[in-house]
């Protein structure tokens, strides 16, 4: 008798896109509401609609604050969500080290196939695994934050801190600067396709 799968936030994907924003996995909470950074203390949501990176899509849906609710209809203006794990846990640090492997090569071959423009990754815990799988070597290497040298394709890695509430070393001003400095690295890269 086959497992059935355990409940998870669906990808939001489609070709063309100019950012697709990586978590690391999805949180219980935010499965249960349905909704990417669903919980109320998550800074992903003001950060981003305070940033000129969301200024298009906040126009276009006729709002001045984006909501989760929102993120099933950013992929036609241009952003998509996905996990490095698929499985939901109620924190992050839940997630076995195995499971990063397997999710790794899920994630790379998601990327592959819609080809954004940047695979944004929110914390540096996701990213030092892809990081290892692709280049080898330790997950334990620290990485800055911005655009990274390694590449999947043509596809350019970035890393923004984490919008965890938990993450106090940032500021919410902090976090949507990154994605500021996001919205140049998109327009940049569309002016040179």
């Amino acid at each position: 008798m086959a497992v059935a799968a355990e409940p998870t936030l669906p990808d939001l994907l489609a070709d063309g896109l100019g950012v697709v924003f990586v978590g690391i996995n999805p949180s219980s909470f935010s499965v249960a509401r349905g909704h990417y950074f669903a919980r109320p203390g998550n800074r992903f949501w003001p950060c981003f609609s305070r940033s000129v990176l969301s200024a298009a899509a906040r126009q276009a849906l006729g709002v001045a604050t984006l909501q989760p609710e929102h993120d099933a209809v950013l992929p036609t203006h241009g952003f998509g969500f996905t996990d490095v794990v698929k499985r939901p846990t109620p924190r992050a640090s839940d997630v076995d080290p195995d499971e990063f492997t397997a999710g790794v090569a899920d994630l790379v071959g998601k990327l592959e196939r819609y080809q954004p423009l940047i695979a944004c990754f929110h914390g540096v815990t996701g990213y030092r695994h892809v990081h290892r799988v692709h280049a080898g070597g330790s997950a334990n290497v620290t990485h800055a934050l911005g655009l990274q040298t390694l590449r999947i394709g043509r596809i350019a890695l970035y890393l923004v801190p984490s919008p965890s509430a938990a993450n106090a070393h940032y500021t919410p001003a902090d976090q949507t600067q990154w994605y500021d400095r996001l919205a140049d690295e998109v327009m940049g890269r569309r002016r040179a396709s």
